[in-house]
């Protein structure tokens, strides 16, 4: 895991009037998960949509895969095989799941020995197949959401805040799932404020202040230091358990 994927060097990003990111250098190893973790409004989200060129960076780069990504559209960037899941899912409440997942299959029909994966994955998007996605409960529809991210095989995926406002037996649900996913070529880059979940997953971590990655390293020597827990979150793992 010591080959990088993706590299975010100096990046600047400003919205508006604000300057949210302010010199953001992360490494994503290639293989396995990297979490991206801290408080709210630290920056976590602009990190995740400006690598997907929703948003542009001001200066800085970002590299994928060796090739320097910062100021191609948003498509593009998608087709070099980089998918994302949004906090707001993303997906067409409208349509049905079996809709959705079709239009997420841009080079052709789904393979159905993939989809079969998926529906083992997540089994509500085979329950619930032919209904109405607007119809699902909140941790169906993120299921759906990261379903259709991995409907054909991506090798970088940006997933935020998959568990937020799950009940704890679909957060257990959406972990088992992204354990597996991690055993296949697909890297993973998590933001996610459940520390006990993303502790359980991660493989190297970052912490994000105020729109600086403060600490990254590996996970494991985290979750063994409650001084740094506390010291660079003000959370302990023990106290999330």
């Amino acid at each position: 895991m010591s080959e990088p994927l993706l590299q975010l060097s100096g990046v600047h990003t400003h919205i508006g009037p604000y300057h949210i990111l302010q010199g953001v250098d992360l490494t994503v190893p290639k293989g396995g998960v990297s979490v991206l973790l801290g408080r709210n409004g630290a920056g976590k989200s602009t990190t995740l949509r400006t690598i997907m060129g929703l948003w542009t960076a001001s200066s800085g780069s970002i590299t994928f895969q060796g090739r320097d990504i910062t100021r191609m559209e948003t498509p593009a960037i998608s087709r070099s095989g980089i998918a994302f899941v949004p906090e707001n899912m993303g997906i067409f409440t409208d349509l049905t799941v079996a809709e959705n997942m079709t239009l997420a299959a841009t080079k052709g029909p789904i393979d159905p020995k993939r989809l079969a994966w998926i529906q083992e994955l997540f089994p509500p998007v085979r329950t619930f197949w032919n209904s109405s996605a607007g119809t699902l409960s909140g941790g169906q529809k993120q299921m759906l959401a990261v379903s259709r991210a991995i409907v054909e095989s991506r090798v970088l995926i940006l997933i935020d805040e998959p568990t937020k406002g799950l009940a704890p037996a679909i957060i257990n649900a959406m972990t088992d799932a992204l354990k597996e996913l991690k055993e296949t070529d697909t890297t993973i880059l998590l933001v996610e404020q459940n520390f006990a979940m993303a502790s359980s997953i991660g493989d190297t971590v970052a912490v994000m202040d105020d729109g600086r990655i403060i600490h990254d390293g590996d996970m494991a020597e985290m979750v063994a230091d409650k001084e740094l827990q506390e010291r660079l979150m003000g959370l302990s793992l023990e106290a999330h358990q």
